[in-house]
């Protein structure tokens, strides 16, 4: 072995410590999406409230959906808090003088100032209902700012209360609440059922799992100086400029999302340039099916074999989850891309991300952790060392305190499905699944 080679490990490894570091450390100032997720989900389910049965209802929105969305504003931080959020606070405030109070300063936003000054014509007793709710009209684009105000003013719910939005936001509960519930009941059975299985010795035995033959330094250079180093460190500093070059003809925010798929374009390339080098004289190519056992051949079976992973995983991983927040709270640091999702209604823009986080991302961290670190760790280390180092590794390498725990969880979930079905494709479909999940409740939950 070089010591050049070796050399080089050595610093590779001594800066992704550094950069790990510093960026599990920075991940605590990001803001932290789960503020925002609860005062939709509350808001949501106020909305819904009218069109739910009397029988799940309680189950859904809980006993007071209002003082549900009551208590959660009035746990927000302060620079969490808009003029929006005042107003409703205002309008679920029982006491005059706490009303008068939130109400107080004015609004810059001019819409939402009409709706301040009308709340309080209203304390005041200024002018008739039928003045006040004409002069609120225009908020109906934001239904529950409007249905709140109208009530707040002394309107009936026949008046203030939108059917046709109340059920479609009743749809989007019962998506987000009750398709999650079922499948963890069913990933809780197919848990128990592989259990039994286990105990009676009847399970299938694991295929045996294909390995490049790369030593430990090799491994330290792919993943230490190759995905770390310069795929989150120097690819950035290299793709701003470019990006910055091809978006600035493009309007905000379909401009963010490029710049986004360009920058994680950008760090998949030194990796897969280093594993290429790694691998030039074994006359193999980087994504080679045979080497990495892709498995693309029984595409029905790896996609079966996919959502029993990601059903049986995620009890585990939302059980990880609470448990982190229980005893931690909630340290922030989510990824922003939660929040670009969560906060953009344009289109063209979500489905960039939607490329980013269902295709780009399963394929290449698949690629790079359990099609090539988790068997060359197997030969080395055996199968419960490698699959709890491979996903520490993969869980780290987001760069958020906050969702290592449960990373780490979906990690391990990975991991076995690799080792027990002996190819790689079902693990990109089980990892485009979770993305594309949280992708798909995170629009859901954005109305």
């Amino acid at each position: 072995m070089p010591r050049w080679k070796v050399f080089l490990a050595i610093l590779s490894l001594l800066l992704t410590i550094l950069i790990w570091q510093r960026g599990l450390q920075e991940s605590f100032d990001r803001p932290s999406v789960t503020p925002k997720l609860a005062l939709n989900q509350r808001e949501i389910a106020l909305l819904a409230y009218p069109s739910l049965p009397n029988s799940i209802s309680p189950l859904l929105v809980g006993e007071d959906p209002e003082l549900g969305l009551k208590n959660t504003l009035r746990e927000l931080d302060q620079g969490q808090t808009g003029n929006r959020e005042r107003l409703l606070l205002a309008t679920l405030a029982i006491s005059e003088d706490e009303k008068r109070s939130l109400l107080a300063d004015t609004f810059q936003e001019k819409d939402l100032n009409t709706v301040r000054e009308t709340l309080l014509d209203s304390l005041d007793q200024k002018d008739n209902f039928q003045i006040l709710i004409d002069r609120i009209q225009d908020q109906q684009s934001d239904p529950l700012l409007y249905r709140m105000s109208c009530l707040a003013i002394g309107g009936e719910p026949d008046i203030c209360v939108d059917e046709r939005v109340s059920r479609n936001m009743a749809f989007r509960l019962l998506f987000s609440q009750l398709l999650p519930l079922l499948a963890i009941l069913m990933g809780l059975l197919l848990f128990l059922r592989q259990g039994w299985l286990y105990l009676r010795n009847a399970n299938s035995p694991w295929p045996e799992i294909n390995f490049l033959p790369l030593s430990t330094v090799d491994m330290v250079l792919l993943i230490a100086g190759g995905f770390v180093v310069l795929g989150e460190l120097v690819s950035p500093l290299i793709a701003m400029p470019f990006s910055d070059l091809i978006t600035r003809e493009i309007a905000s925010p379909v401009k963010e999302s490029l710049k986004v798929l360009i920058g994680y374009a950008a760090m998949t390339v030194p990796p897969l340039i280093i594993l290429r080098q790694q691998i030039s004289h074994l006359r193999i190519k980087v994504l080679s099916m045979e080497w990495l056992q892709w498995g693309g051949r029984s595409f029905a079976k790896s996609a079966v074999d996919a959502l029993k992973g990601w059903l049986m995983v995620m009890p585990f991983v939302l059980l990880v989850s609470w448990l982190t927040t229980l005893f931690f709270g909630d340290p922030g640091g989510s990824n922003p891309l939660l929040d670009m999702v969560l906060s953009s209604k344009n289109y063209s823009a979500l489905s960039i991300l939607l490329i980013t986080t269902v295709v780009m991302a399963p394929l290449f961290e698949e690629l790079i952790f359990r099609g090539v670190l988790l068997p060359a760790l197997v030969k080395k280390q055996g199968r419960v060392l490698s699959v709890l180092v491979s996903a520490l590794i993969f869980a780290l390498a987001h760069l958020s305190v906050g969702e290592m725990p449960p990373l780490f969880v979906l990690g391990i979930g990975l991991a076995l499905l690799r080792l027990s079905s002996g190819r790689l494709l079902p693990c990109v479909l089980m990892h485009s699944l979770w993305n594309g999940v949280t992708f798909a409740n995170l629009l859901i939950l954005s109305a």
